[in-house]
């Protein structure tokens, strides 16, 4: 095994490299990033909220009052389990919650068979006459 150390001139002498060394080059450039790294400001993510400042309402021990609309499959709409007969009926039902100086829940239940325009017009007589807490019941049906 051999090694071919010398250039193979006849002088004797080495031969002139004429690649660039590049390692002092690349420690500088290193060292001028590991600077930038550093003088780079932290950004902070951060989101403001209002959080309220006074105490928060006491809590009361009584159940919230709860009014119960079901809309049967045949367009039939019951509040409380009673029948209400048209709509001006409804309306004036509804207008009775909306005056409450609390108002109650009402928690409207569609029969899975029952026609849309029914169950919208009772969301649209509600929002129309002010009831702020009107949901959806028994989804799970519809699943």
């Amino acid at each position: 095994m051999g090694m071919n150390v010398g250039g193979g001139g006849k002088s004797g002498e080495p031969e002139v490299m004429v690649d660039v060394n590049t390692t002092p080059l690349i420690d500088v450039m290193l060292v001028l990033l590991i600077m930038l790294i550093i003088t780079i400001p932290v950004q902070t993510h951060a989101t403001k909220l209002n959080m309220p400042v006074n105490a928060p309402p006491p809590q009361t021990s009584e159940e919230p009052v709860i009014y119960r609309v079901d809309v049967d499959f045949d367009g039939t709409i019951l509040l409380n389990g009673e029948v209400v007969p048209d709509r001006t009926a409804l309306e004036l039902k509804m207008k009775t919650i909306a005056d409450m100086p609390v108002q109650p829940e009402v928690h409207l239940r569609p029969h899975k068979l029952v026609k849309y325009d029914k169950v919208a017009m009772v969301m649209a007589t509600a929002q129309r006459l002010g009831v702020k807490k009107i949901g959806l019941v028994g989804a799970e049906q519809f699943m």
